[in-house]
């Protein structure tokens, strides 16, 4: 069994360039092999403001699929922790053997998502967008910006938050990471003055207002992964020239597909990302139209950044083996 800490993944796994091209092909597998991803399995922890999410994926031909257990305890914060967790483990895909735990703490699930934010800009921005805005302030609300700055050439970040000392820490770390101009706004600000948006937040009631919309603008909502979640107005599905999201019979569960007035509607709207990046379908066609993508989070995503995650740290010759 080949074992790695959080601090030995996170010194050689990193949200870059090829780590967004891996992300990209897995949505491409998606559509293009054959893919074994059973729905997700969610256990709530009321009591403690939690859930704990299973994921996981096998594609055809690979040596290895992931099964990854994330956690998101969104009261953590008052006890000076982050509010995401987790692990993965890759199994042998001939033998059901186990061949690595990697004990990341939720951190490839960061760069995982991250890397989903960066492809989706990629292919359902517009090409000239320079101004991103952020709904939210927890990790997710940083590696998403970061990389969306992978793809487009962001000159300014506008930032809305629940909490002053959030949203100030949010602009000095940012400013600090990015080298450029991080702004606090109201929400509707952020939507009105941005080129894409981005929406991390766990709410439960809509953030984002339809009649916010401008053309041009590209919002990636990724906070929305359970039933009870849910961050835009549901009329703002109806509105944009384009909707899109990770999986379609996911999303009409757990993302903000499953509020839409007439879902069948939407569904029969909506396009796959794995169908544009393969090359089946188009993303964005004009820079006037409004873009939409769901991002409720794939198995397939998880296997692919364990897979990437455990052969680059053999290659490092990072972990440690251990004696079943």
């Amino acid at each position: 069994m080949f074992l790695a800490s959080d601090e030995e993944i996170r010194s050689y796994i990193d949200l870059n360039t090829e780590t967004v091209q891996i992300i990209e092909d897995a949505f491409t597998s998606l559509v293009t092999k054959n893919v074994e991803m059973p729905p997700i399995m969610r256990v709530d922890i009321p009591a403690h403001n939690g859930e704990v999410d299973v994921k996981t994926a096998y594609v055809k031909g690979l040596d290895y699929f992931a099964i990854k257990v994330s956690s998101g305890f969104f009261d953590n914060y008052k006890l000076g922790l982050p509010s995401g967790n987790g692990l993965m483990m890759l199994l042998n895909s001939q033998t059901g053997q186990p061949e690595s735990l990697l004990l990341d703490n939720g951190y490839l699930t960061d760069i995982r998502t991250a890397a989903a934010g960066a492809v989706v800009a990629k292919h359902f921005a517009k090409e000239d967008a320079r101004i991103a805005g952020v709904i939210g302030t927890g990790s997710q609300a940083r590696y998403q910006i970061k990389a969306i700055a992978q793809v487009r050439k962001i000159e300014r970040v506008l930032v809305y938050g629940r909490k002053e000392e959030n949203i100030q820490r949010y602009i000095d770390d940012m400013e600090v990471d990015l080298g450029i101009k991080v702004e606090a706004v109201r929400a509707e600000e952020a939507v009105r003055g941005s080129d894409i948006l981005v929406t991390t937040t766990p709410s439960t009631s809509p953030v984002i207002k339809a009649d916010w919309l401008h053309s041009g603008l590209h919002i990636t909502a990724m906070g929305s992964d359970a039933e009870s979640k849910q961050e835009l107005e549901s009329e703002i599905l109806e509105q944009v020239d384009v909707l899109a999201c990770d999986r379609k019979e996911q999303s009409q569960v757990l993302g903000e597909l499953r509020h839409a007035t007439s879902q069948q509607e939407m569904l029969d709207k909506a396009v796959e990302i794995g169908e544009v990046t393969s090359g089946d379908k188009q993303g964005r066609k004009t820079a006037e139209q409004i873009t939409l993508c769901d991002l409720t989070g794939t198995g397939v995503q998880d296997t692919a950044i364990a897979i990437y995650a455990y052969e680059l740290l053999q290659e490092e010759k990072a972990g440690l083996v251990v004696k079943q």
